[in-house]
């Protein structure tokens, strides 16, 4: 779920929500860039700094060594002092020098295909998905995977080990990509202030699952340009927008298996999710019933 489609992959396929991470829908209008956050407007409006969201992330469970991949939405949270940059400061500090910090810098849109290829560059190439995953990706020492609409970046011990080899991946979120490996590696999914409309995750276990609904028949041909402005060209099957997906009723679900945390910083809800657990939970799910977190059609 992470967007339901009629408003595209973002909505009810987990690839950020309307007003969550990426706000507008991608492709069709101009990615957002990075701005400063205003004062507060209010005085009932909360005020968060960094310590706070590093003692909120404490309580849920996060430590330092941690693995973590940060959905989120800037403005949920109230009046963050600093802005984006203070976030990820405080998600460098819950994780520690040992740790690792992940954020999705999406970039694909519902035209996307053999007729209408994307073109990634990995330094240039704007993200959709908020102002916190825009600034991190340019980020002092941060790394971006390499794939034309599903791209991750990383800051920490594992950022390198986890993005790399992406480009060789046929499927956005498949077996080999960051979404995958990081749930074999125990991580951890943050949602600040969105739901888990934006588990983009859930498309990993979907196309492990080999659900029917979630590919494009025919593969696209695309071009990726590196860090080293080198440009490559890669077959990869891409996300075939149009199924509404459910993901955020996984909520209560995840959380009677133990798999899902909830509190709250500043305004935001934050919810802490066991990765590989759920991973393997959700492809479980939906190797018993395909539709599981899709709208089935209904017969005309």
């Amino acid at each position: 779920m992470q967007d339901r489609q009629g408003q595209g992959e973002r909505q009810g396929q987990g690839e950020g929500r309307g007003r969550g991470e990426g706000q507008g829908h991608p492709g069709l209008q101009n990615p957002q860039r990075p701005t400063e956050q205003r004062e507060p407007t209010s005085s009932s409006q909360p005020v968060v700094n960094r310590q706070a969201i590093v003692d909120g992330l404490r309580a849920l469970g996060v430590r330092e060594g941690d693995r973590i991949l940060v959905h989120s939405s800037l403005s949920r949270f109230g009046y963050v002092e600093g802005g984006a940059p203070t976030v990820i400061q405080a998600l460098l500090k819950a994780v520690g020098d040992s740790g690792t910090v992940l954020v999705p810098t999406l970039t694909g849109k519902p035209t996307d295909g053999p007729e209408h290829p994307p073109e990634f560059d990995v330094l240039r190439t704007p993200c959709w998905t908020g102002r916190i995953p825009e600034t991190f990706r340019q980020w002092p020492g941060a790394v971006r995977s390499l794939h034309p609409t599903h791209s991750v970046a990383a800051l920490g011990a594992d950022a390198v080990r986890l993005t790399t080899g992406h480009e060789d991946c046929r499927l956005p979120c498949g077996e080999g990509s960051p979404w995958v490996n990081l749930a074999r590696l125990g991580g951890k999914l943050i949602f600040f202030g969105v739901t888990l409309d934006c588990n983009t995750t859930f498309h990993a276990a979907e196309e492990l699952a080999g659900v029917a609904y979630h590919l494009q028949p025919q593969p696209t041909r695309c071009r990726l340009t590196d860090a080293e402005g080198h440009t490559l060209e890669r077959e990869y099957v891409l996300h075939q927008w149009g199924t509404p997906r459910r993901f955020a009723a996984m909520t209560p679900v995840l959380e009677r298996e133990g798999m899902l945390r909830q509190g709250q910083i500043g305004a935001a809800t934050v919810l802490v999710v066991d990765d590989g657990p759920m991973l393997e939970f959700t492809v479980n799910l939906l190797r018993r019933d395909p539709w599981a977190l899709a709208c089935k059609p209904t017969s005309p």
